[in-house]
Parts: structure tokens; C-alpha cells; sequence
């Protein structure tokens, strides 16, 4: 199975990566996850990952936020343990559901996104406050700061969540399926965030938007217990099959989209 590469020459004195994974193997008790995984991602990259249901694409972000331990191989990020790279890291997970009745504001939860930055026992800056502001006016929901996070909508949940990652001025941002519960017209504009954001922030994506891929980001791989990458968004037959193990019609925005022709394998 080809893995990733850099397109960049071996770092000298200082490493231009934001990952580098070297070997993972993951098992869920006996159930093999991930196997042999090993690829570079530049810093600077939007890597879009895609992949079926089971086939290992939250377990590698987990293991890249350090919440997961490999059990071969090694794992850094930011040239960093993962564990230590982690206030370094935004992370906005595929749900996250809170009670109705949760008594936390929408401005309190993307100010959480300041908690490693404010000193313990004191109040949140003037520049906490303005980075909150900040990030909820991005995600279109400044006008609700005021209102309890568990009386929002789903989609308007993700959007304070997405927030709460953007307050934390990460250098890399982990999104798990990000637009699976909000509204059509929000996905658009959350990819446009994105892309903005990407000018100073490396971003990695899981989505099953083919569309988005082919639009958006600078990369993709694909994860079905082996990894496929493939520079430039152009996505290969091989990953399809590996992805959905049925033939697929890329339609990107109305559009035929180009599968490229199959990587060899080694």
C-alpha cells in the first residue's frame, strides 16, 4: 500500500511538518482499527479525509490528540507528543450533546476556548472576551451569546463549537465530520471559514462531502484500516473503492468531478 510522502525535502534544523506518523498500528481489543499507517502532512496543508463508517478515520484523530495511545509506531505533532502538542491543537468533535437544561451560555462555551490561555482563579481578559466575540461572529451566531447552549438547535450547536476551537488561535484544527448536523447553507460558509483560516492555520477535515473535497482543500486521504494520500485534491478510483467498495459518480457542484487513475501498491 503506498503511503504519504512530502512533496517538501527531509526538514534540516527545524521540522516543516504539523504530522508525522510513522507505522501506527490500533487494535479495539482484538479488532485491528488502523495498520501500518505512515504519512507526513505539511504545515500549511487543508487535508481532507474520507473513508467508511468503522474504518478508522475518528481513531487516527483521536490518536493525534493524544486520547489514544498507538500500539505500534510513533505519533508527533507539532514536532510534539501528542499530549503535549494539545494546546497547540482545536479539535471540534462529530457531536458533542448537552442537556437542555446544561445552564451554560453560547458566550461561556466559546469562552472556553480561552480556558488554557486565562490564569487559574482569575476572570477571562478584555482579550479573551474580543477573541469570543471574534470566532462567534465568524460562525454567525453572536446575536444568540446570550442563550443557553442546550436550547439551540443541532446545527447551531456545531457552530458554537466550531467557535469554541477557533478561540484557542490553534496552528492545527481537527474537525470530525463538522457540518454533520447543521443546515445546507451553513456547510458553504463554514468551508469558506475554513479556507480563511488555512492562510495561517493546517487544518484536517473528515467529511463524506466529495464536493467539498474537490472544492476546498489542498489534499485528501483515505482511511479503511490502510491510509491512501494523495497530494491535490483530485480524488483516485482506488480511494473510492477503498472508501465505499461500490462504484461512485463524483459529482462535485453539478459538475463530473476526474478520478484519477489507481496508485500502485508496493
Amino acid at each position: 500500500m503506498e503511503q504519504a510522502v512530502s512533496h517538501n525535502p527531509e526538514p534540516t534544523s527545524s521540522s516543516p511538518y504539523a504530522i508525522e506518523v510513522e507505522g501506527v498500528s490500533f487494535s479495539y481489543e482484538r479488532t485491528e482499527v488502523l495498520k501500518n499507517v505512515s504519512f507526513r502532512l505539511n504545515k500549511g496543508e487543508f487535508l481532507g479525509i474520507i473513508g467508511p463508517n468503522g474504518g478508522g478515520k475518528t481513531t487516527l484523530v483521536k490518536l493525534l490528540l493524544g486520547l489514544l495511545r498507538p500500539d505500534q509506531g510513533t505519533i508527533r505533532v507539532l514536532g510534539m507528543e501528542p499530549n503535549a502538542a494539545s494546546r497547540r491543537v482545536g479539535y471540534v468533535p462529530q457531536s458533542m450533546d448537552l442537556s437542555r437544561a446544561f445552564p451554560i451560555s453560547v458566550m461561556d462555551v466559546a469562552l472556553m476556548g480561552r480556558l488554557l490561555r486565562a490564569r487559574i482563579g482569575k476572570r477571562y481578559s478584555g482579550e479573551d472576551e474580543k477573541k469570543a466575540r471574534q470566532v462567534l461572529q465568524k460562525v454567525g451566531m453572536w446575536e444568540h451569546r446570550r442563550k443557553l447552549i442546550g436550547k439551540l438547535s443541532g446545527g447551531q450547536k456545531q457552530r458554537v463549537f466550531i467557535a469554541r476551537a477557533l478561540a484557542t488561535d490553534p496552528e492545527l484544527l481537527l474537525l470530525d465530520e463538522p457540518t454533520a448536523s447543521v443546515d445546507p447553507e451553513f456547510q458553504v460558509n463554514l468551508y469558506d471559514i475554513l479556507q480563511e483560516l488555512n492562510k495561517e492555520v493546517t487544518i484536517v477535515v473528515i467529511t463524506h462531502d466529495i464536493g467539498v473535497v474537490s472544492s476546498y482543500m489542498k489534499s485528501i486521504a483515505c482511511v479503511n484500516k490502510h491510509f491512501i494520500f494523495h497530494e491535490g485534491s483530485h480524488i483516485t478510483q482506488e480511494m473510492i473503492d477503498m472508501a465505499y467498495q461500490c462504484p461512485v459518480d463524483l459529482i462535485a457542484h453539478g459538475l463530473p468531478h476526474r478520478v484519477l487513475p489507481t496508485h500502485k501498491e508496493e
